[in-house]
């Protein structure tokens, strides 16, 4: 059903929808990062290398969320998104709580891999649902709003987490932030109704519920076969590998190599982490949305340009003597890296058929957290363990953090060619891609 009054009268409940959805993210972002948060006192308790930090806070992780991602939301596609977002977030909770409980390396390595099961089934259809209650030109606001779940996850884990660690252990840590996931999963179960598939699309795209719909690969197929998409796929992977690796041992670096206590991370680093990734996060899905009624290219270029801007600041911030001076530089990246990721969630959700947008927003975070999650922080760990033979375990995280700096003009290029590819299908008479 599309009309110009729709479009104008959104209301209230969306919004409460998008925050029950931005609450429930914010804890999969929180469960996400947990480990790298109490990295330090884990490997000093269970005697663990930074190979293997990497491996449990990212690569085992990430290998079973995404296998899992594109099935589950293939599947939301098709059933109730709610009920497969609540069941999901149960699952991921109790998972959670159950890595306090980790005696040595395999039984963290378990009960990780059930948290990457969990959450599998939380970001793609959440995305879906929030598409079908807000017009196309209202989704990047929307998914930006409902993308402050990540800074919000971070300040509250930083936070929660580092005081739980630091007044009573590591392990309550892990039981004190699954509680909330378990409680917002009936919330949502109780108070939130599915929306109409497609109700702001154009009749003839919009798929009707209960119907079959393509198949897992067809969808694959038709994400594949537009250039803009292809081209987003190799954006995301080289800004994902960035940010995840950055996000998972800055708390280890401003701890072991400058100086900083978990009480220091508790406080100061969940502030600022938490200020500056809203901020990115906000700013540049409202810039996304203003800028590309008449510049579609924005979607692409508002993120390529604050990586840009980012790099220097993140270089200054690395090599710091002191853990305040590098968080006070490590400010502008953190926002900066959070640019990318309401604008290129909305590139996928404005380009999809309405019957396919969860399982295509799941083959976007497929290679976001393959690359990013799976690779980023088990390549920061083994360049570490590999540096610390010769420079020590500080100044070997530190090499091992500036190594990351070629890959973020890769990330640049290549959302430039995004933004050049959506500048094209935007011109008069320009052939529709394949979707």
């Amino acid at each position: 059903m599309q009309s110009t009054q729709s479009e104008q009268r959104v209301g209230v409940y969306p919004y409460f929808v998008v925050l029950v959805l931005g609450l429930i993210y914010a804890f999969n972002y929180l469960d996400r990062q947990i480990v790298a948060i109490l990295a330090e006192p884990i490997k000093a308790d269970l005697n663990l290398s930074d190979t293997q930090i990497g491996l449990v806070s990212g690569f085992a992780f990430a290998v079973f969320y995404t296998s899992f991602g594109i099935p589950v939301a293939w599947m939301a596609d098709r059933v109730n998104r709610v009920r497969v977002v609540a069941v999901a977030c149960a699952v991921w909770s109790l998972f959670t709580g159950l890595c306090g409980l980790s005696n040595n390396f395999l039984h963290l390595l378990f009960a990780r891999i059930g948290v990457g099961i969990g959450e599998a089934g939380g970001a793609a259809p959440s995305m879906s649902i929030i598409s079908d209650y807000f017009p196309p030109h209202r989704r990047g606001g929307a998914i930006a709003l409902w993308s402050l779940g990540v800074p919000l996850g971070a300040t509250v884990g930083v936070a929660l987490g580092g005081w739980a660690a630091a007044q009573f252990g590591w392990r309550t840590a892990f039981f004190v932030v699954a509680a909330p996931g378990v409680l917002l999963s009936l919330l949502l179960w109780l108070c939130v109704r599915e929306p109409k598939r497609g109700r702001f699309d154009a009749p003839v795209e919009a798929a009707p519920d209960g119907t079959k719909g393509p198949s897992i690969m067809q969808c694959v197929r038709d994400f594949l076969g537009d250039p803009t998409l292809r081209m987003l796929l190799l954006a995301a992977a080289a800004y994902s590998f960035v940010f995840n690796a950055f996000a998972a041992w800055a708390p280890a670096l401003l701890m072991r190599a400058k100086g900083a206590e978990m009480a220091d991370i508790a406080t100061w680093y969940s502030l600022v982490i938490g200020f500056s990734m809203a901020l990115g996060m906000f700013l540049s899905g409202h810039l996304a949305d203003r800028f590309a009624r008449t510049t579609p290219s924005a979607y692409a270029m508002i993120p390529a340009w604050a990586l840009g801007i980012g790099i220097p600041f993140f270089v200054v911030g690395v090599m710091a003597d002191s853990w305040y001076v590098a968080l006070i530089f490590l400010t502008i990246p953190m926002a900066m890296n959070m640019m990318f990721v309401a604008p290129g969630m909305a590139i996928v959700q404005n380009l999809a058929p309405p019957g396919q947008r969860s399982t295509s927003a799941a083959i976007l975070l497929f290679v976001i957290n393959l690359v990013g999650m799976g690779l980023g922080p088990l390549y920061i760990g083994a360049a570490s363990d590999w540096l610390a033979g010769q420079y020590g375990p500080a100044q070997g995280l530190e090499y091992a953090m500036l190594s990351l700096v070629p890959f973020y003009p890769v990330a640049v290029v290549t959302l430039v060619l995004v933004a050049r590819s959506l500048h094209r299908r935007s011109q008069p008479g320009a052939a529709p891609a394949a979707a």
